[in-house]
This record gives C-alpha cells, structure tokens and sequence, in this order.
C-alpha cells in the first residue's frame, strides 16, 4: 500500500491524539489544494472508516490522480505515519483465510502459515 493511503487509513482511528489530528489536516488541506476528488474520497472515508469499498477507491483515486508521485504529498503522508505510530516502510497485511484450495498472491514478502 503506498503511503498517502497508509497513512490516512491509520490517522482515522487515531485522530483524537493531537499530533495525529494535526498532521491528518494537513494532509487533507494540501489534498483539498491539489487532489480534490482524492480529498473528497477522504471525506466519505471518514464517515465509514471500515469501508472496504472505499478504502479500495481511496488507492485508486490516489493511484489515477497521480498524487502518489507528489514528493510534498509523500513527505506529509511519512509524518502522519510516524504520529501515527505506524511505520512508513514495511507494511504489513494479516488476513486468516479457511477453506479448500485457496488462492494466494502479494507484493513484498508474503508469508503463508497454514494452521
């Protein structure tokens, strides 16, 4: 995941801590300035922050605006990441699957426990 929706997704439940809130708005006013429907996908988000939906809508607005490219974008979204308490690199992604015959793939290192 890059790390402009990295950092949005973690801020959201955290925008009660002071530094998290600060920097999150940040974030969304140079998003409102430069990536509207980025921001205006940040807005809906916010209002269901579990939204799979949205969240998945959320990279692809980043993706397809080019806002992922943007270096001052990035660099507001590496300091939300650290007030966030989330670090910028090594994301990780856990998901327990059951079942038969199930599919795996991913980007990075992927690693498959079976239990």
């Amino acid at each position: 995941m890059e790390p402009i929706t990295a950092a949005i997704l973690a801020a959201l439940g955290k925008l009660a801590e002071p530094a998290v809130k600060d920097a999150y708005n940040a974030l969304k006013e140079l998003l409102s300035r430069k990536f509207t429907s980025v921001k205006s996908t940040v807005d809906l988000l916010e209002k269901e922050p579990r939204s799979a939906g949205l969240q998945a809508v959320l990279a692809n607005e980043v993706q397809r605006s080019d806002a992922a490219h943007d270096e001052e974008l990035l660099s507001l979204a590496r300091q939300l990441l650290e007030k966030a308490g989330t670090p910028s690199a090594g994301l990780s992604v856990r998901q327990i699957v059951s079942g038969e015959g199930n599919i795996f793939s991913g980007t990075g290192s992927v690693t498959v426990n079976k239990s």
